[in-house]
């Protein structure tokens, strides 16, 4: 599709805006420097508002725009239960672990397992992330925009991707997480009106301008197998999307390992005024997890009546774009780019903190009171770990029909020993650090020999498996070690897991709204 000049204009008023409200939200006072907690955690400022926003700026991007579009298309809305799933999950975090992790004023998630356990388990799980966020993540969110940006507007991959990467850069890079945070509001608030303006003219467009609501029936009724959340044994994307394990297998030890106990989610938790107020904010996420299948999936169930050949579900959602007019086309490329430059900006932010705190202060300790010359190496880590992905991200993801399977796929291999680590590190007084540390390997040498041997087994079942044996290991290990309580155990008795009636309430609610999704489309 050509862009017309309101477009354009729309596009260009769009990058100039958020760098400008970037720069200045993270502006100093006269004779004030950054500290650390300035730069990493927005000097533990953040509203409600400001961190739910954030936490689904930071989650969804290309990969989920174009990738779920994609995959509503083939596989159909079944591809939702990521997204519904995620709200129980965040709420688990809100209600069972955050109040720890708050409690212990930390930085970064491997800082807290050297609080548990040693430096050793700390330094594994730091290089651990810092790998995934520079060569699994990073890599998608660029590669992905750059695909988009390339259907859309036919600019060269390499050319979109040095243009997004240096549009995050532009606003991130001197304000930290602070002014990715706050302009985080202006992005969702695109993303989401971007999305439902696709949707919205799709199923209009499906019902012949009789409106959406018609437009829903008619595509529920055209493609009812496009329906089914639940997939039998047999389907063609049972694989994906392994029938009950979605609901009660290993979907969980992935979600748990994303919105539980990863750096690039819990650091938006970690700045906020306090407790109550973080928890409000995850509940807000969680809200706007129930509507995003809405911007994300249903333009691509929409897509098999309007644009039933298209061969690439990478290019689904922009051929639904098409759809637009002049103006909201132009709005649409803006919150979709919004949705990359977020992420992005999200991930090279975690990867400096995570770098800079918990591996060059580990080996320059003169520079622990530093926090100028801190900051600075955090800009730099920044800038180096984007460097590295746009040479890397081509090359990784071209021979994969799918970049949402190829995150699921190869953080699969770690997840369930990471979550068995933390869910120990929190709950068990008796964990040894030799105990989660086989527990990591564990989980990586057992995934890989049931992928490449077993290479059937779903990767979400794959998950489940690898997660009882990895459990299994540790306890053995803490077994034979004399099963003691260990003196640097989390006091649980120091914590409390008391909620608000309004986090209750609007738990409540978000529990029976996934009760009627499933019970209608199962």
């Amino acid at each position: 599709m050509k862009f017309t000049t309101l477009d354009i204009s729309i596009i260009v008023i769009y990058c100039i805006g958020i760098i400008s409200i970037a720069t200045w939200v993270s502006r100093d006072k006269k004779g004030h420097k950054k500290t650390t907690e300035d730069y990493f955690l927005a000097g533990r400022s953040l509203s409600w508002w400001a961190i739910g926003a954030s936490l689904i700026a930071a989650n969804i991007s290309a990969e989920q725009i174009i990738a779920m579009s994609g995959d509503g298309y083939v596989i159909g809305l079944a591809i939702a239960t990521y997204e519904w799933t995620a709200a129980i999950a965040l709420i688990v975090m809100a209600k069972y672990f955050l109040p720890i992790f708050l409690r212990e004023k930390i930085y970064t998630m491997p800082q807290f397992l050297e609080k548990r356990f040693d430096s050793r388990v700390k330094v594994v799980l730091a290089l651990f992330w810092l790998a995934v966020y520079v060569f699994v993540n990073l890599t998608s969110i660029l590669y992905l925009g750059a695909t988009a940006l390339n259907a859309l507007a036919e600019i060269d991959m390499f050319v979109g991707m040095i243009f997004l990467a240096s549009l995050s850069v532009a606003y991130s890079l001197y304000g930290g997480l602070k002014a990715v945070a706050l302009t985080d509001i202006i992005q969702v608030v695109l993303l989401v009106f971007g999305g439902l303006a696709v949707s919205y003219i799709a199923l209009n467009e499906i019902s012949g301008g009789d409106g959406v609501i018609n437009g829903f029936v008619i595509l529920w009724e055209s493609i009812p197998e496009k329906f089914d959340m639940i997939l039998e044994v047999g389907h063609p994307f049972y694989d994906k999307l392994p029938g009950l394990s979605v609901l009660i297998g290993g979907l969980w030890i992935a979600h748990f390992g994303y919105w539980g106990f990863n750096q690039y989610i819990t650091q938006r938790a970690f700045a906020a005024k306090s407790l109550d107020e973080a928890q409000k904010g995850i509940i807000f996420a969680a809200f706007l997890k129930l509507i995003m299948p809405a911007v994300v999936v249903l333009p691509g169930l929409a897509a098999v009546l309007l644009r039933p050949n298209i061969e690439n579900s990478a290019s689904v959602y922009p051929a639904m774009m098409e759809l637009l007019p002049a103006g909201l086309f132009g709005l649409t490329v803006a919150a979709l780019i919004a949705a990359i430059v977020s992420s992005l900006s999200s991930m090279i932010n975690s990867i400096s903190t995570i770098f800079t705190m918990d591996i060059f202060r580990s080996l320059k300790p003169e520079l622990e009171q530093d926090d100028h010359s801190l900051v600075n190496v955090g800009r730099l880590t920044s800038l180096s770990a984007l460097i590295l992905a746009v040479i890397v991200s081509r090359p990784l993801l071209e021979s994969f029909d799918s970049a949402f399977q190829f995150i699921q796929e190869f953080t699969l291999f770690f997840t369930p020993g990471i979550v068995v680590i933390f869910l120990l590190a929190l709950f068990s007084k008796k964990a040894t650090t030799q105990s989660v540390l086989v527990a990591a390997l564990m989980s990586l040498a057992l995934s890989l020999f049931i992928w490449y041997f077993f290479p059937s087994v779903p990767f979400i079942d794959r998950a489940g498996i690898v997660f009882i044996c990895s459990g299994i290991a540790a306890y053995v290990i803490s077994y034979l070690q004399g099963f003691k309580d260990n003196e640097k155990a989390t006091n649980l008795d120091e914590v409390s897991f008391r909620t608000s009636s309004f986090f209750n309430i609007a738990s409540a609610i978000i529990i029976m709204i996934l009760g009627v999704f499933y019970a209608t489309w199962w």
